[in-house]
């Protein structure tokens, strides 16, 4: 809340009696930041979050949504939205082959093959695939 001019309005604190500001811009940064703190907090899902929804390598919301993460935006329905990827692959090695090459349990995939085709490198599609079983 805001007083004429743009100044934030003092409260009290309930538990201090303190005077706070309420800023509803910092309030929603941080909110914001906690809801994008991955699951794994991990170098590796990190790196696969900007590889999966950058253009140029994974591109993976090019055909999938992933509703568990505010970042990926997209009204892509082509694949399967990427939610609550740990039902449908308990093991994460299941997954990592489903990235490697996604043709060998469905050869009638439209997916992208991106360790067989060289796509993606190994370390890459590790890195994919920690994002992605996080989700």
């Amino acid at each position: 809340m805001t007083r004429r001019g743009g100044e934030p309005q003092r409260r009290q604190a309930v538990t201090t009696g303190m005077p706070i500001f309420v800023s509803r811009r910092r309030f929603a940064a941080a909110a914001l930041a906690l809801l994008l703190t991955p699951t794994v907090a991990t170098a590796a899902a990190l790196d696969g979050r900007a590889i999966a929804q950058g253009q140029e390598r994974g591109n993976c919301l090019a055909c999938h949504r992933m509703p568990a993460d505010p970042l990926a935006m997209t009204d892509a329905t082509l694949g399967p939205a990427l939610q609550d990827v740990r039902k449908r692959y308990p093991d994460r090695s299941q997954l990592r082959a489903q990235i490697w090459d996604a043709a060998a349990r469905n050869p009638e995939t439209l997916m992208p093959r991106y360790g067989r085709h060289r796509i993606l490198t190994d370390a890459e599609i590790d890195a994919v695939t920690d994002y992605v079983f996080g989700l």
